[in-house]
């Protein structure tokens, strides 16, 4: 058949199946962290290893169907089944979402179950694998047909994720109007009416601006201190929020410069990294030279920042995303070494 002779052989495909949930792992966990235009080719390798992964996932499916009969159920296939339903599921949930579907789950939407069923993969594929592993010399019997069909998987799998753009905007489909990383448009240049989200579990009672200080300290000739009403908005920048959960968000902010709060302290010669922390102890850090040019914001679209978006101070960094503009800022620390322990206290502060 003609399918069968364009297809890689068994041990290829395995192989095959395996690369691309090794890359779509590595690409999903770096699109966290891709806020600028340079950096959207990771999201198109995401997209692409997604779509060969959708090509390649039935070959293996039909090939195995018959070993999942009810009478040669066993305990390890019962594990491959649900791999491959939770395989299917992340891959099913990323075309909904590439085309616009929606799914209310409460506080989580679609955009979380896809990226929920993806963390799922790797480690039911790792158990898979110990009773099914064997040598990639195995994979390559198909030799130089093998790397032909997959040259032409990948160019299908190219052409594929392109004409998804031209599809939606046919259909002006949700998902026609989508950012580079994926995202979409919600709520912009309307003041404070942007989703209210926060990275894990942060959630502060509102902050008293009476009992609220900002900080300036750490390797700095001169350590200050501001009263909520000391830091009057007196710089304006345009921003685009964009939000590890889906959506994006474009605003012009006022506030003021941490390049003029970083004057007023002035750094040592040492001084390399800028820590910006929560009430919550949620903390990051951005280099000097970025954070310069950082803005902690007042206001949004000229009204007083709420509570759920980080009154009264919010980081807004430019090209970084959301999880990185922190809310409640209350301390702006200089070090010269960043702080290691802000990678775990992301995760749990809150708590």
């Amino acid at each position: 058949m003609a399918i069968r002779r364009l297809t890689p052989t068994p041990r290829a495909v395995d192989w095959g199946l395996f690369a691309a949930v090794a890359t779509l792992l590595a690409t999903g966990v770096a699109t966290i962290f891709a806020g600028i235009p340079s950096s959207a080719w990771i999201i198109d390798i995401h997209a692409l290893s997604g779509v060969v992964l959708t090509l390649l996932l039935p070959v293996k499916l039909r090939r195995v169907s018959h070993r999942v009969a009810p009478s040669r159920l066993t305990g390890t296939r019962i594990l491959s089944v649900g791999l491959a339903t939770v395989a299917l599921g992340a891959l099913g949930t990323g075309v909904w979402w590439i085309f616009g579907g929606t799914l209310d789950l409460g506080p989580w939407g679609l955009f979380h179950l896809h990226v929920a069923l993806g963390l799922l993969v790797p480690p039911l594929l790792l158990v898979h694998l110990r009773a099914r592993f064997y040598s990639p010399a195995a994979a390559t019997r198909g030799g130089r047909r093998d790397v032909l069909r997959y040259a032409g998987l990948v160019t299908a799998g190219a052409l594929l994720w392109r004409v998804q753009g031209p599809v939606n905007d046919a259909l002006d489909s949700a998902g026609a109007d989508r950012r580079y990383t994926g995202s979409r448009e919600e709520g912009s240049d309307d003041g404070n009416r942007f989703p209210v989200t926060s990275w894990v579990a942060d959630d502060p009672d509102p902050v008293d601006a009476a009992d609220w200080s900002l900080s300036v300290a750490g390797r700095v000739a001169r350590e200050t201190s501001y009263a909520a009403d000391e830091l009057s908005p007196d710089a304006t920048e345009s921003a685009i929020l964009d939000c590890t959960s889906g959506w994006y968000s474009g605003h012009e902010w006022q506030g003021v410069h941490v390049g003029d709060l970083l004057d007023a302290a002035d750094p040592d010669d040492a001084a390399a990294w800028v820590q910006f922390r929560s009430v919550t102890g949620y903390r990051w850090s951005l280099p000097l030279s970025e954070a310069r040019d950082a803005m902690l914001a007042t206001h949004v679209d000229g009204e007083r920042l709420a509570h759920g978006h980080g009154y009264p101070l919010r980081l807004v960094a430019p090209g970084r995303r959301g999880f990185q503009w922190v809310k409640w800022v209350e301390s702006v620390q200089v070090s010269k070494r960043r702080e290691l322990g802000e990678w775990l206290a992301i995760f749990v502060s809150g708590l």
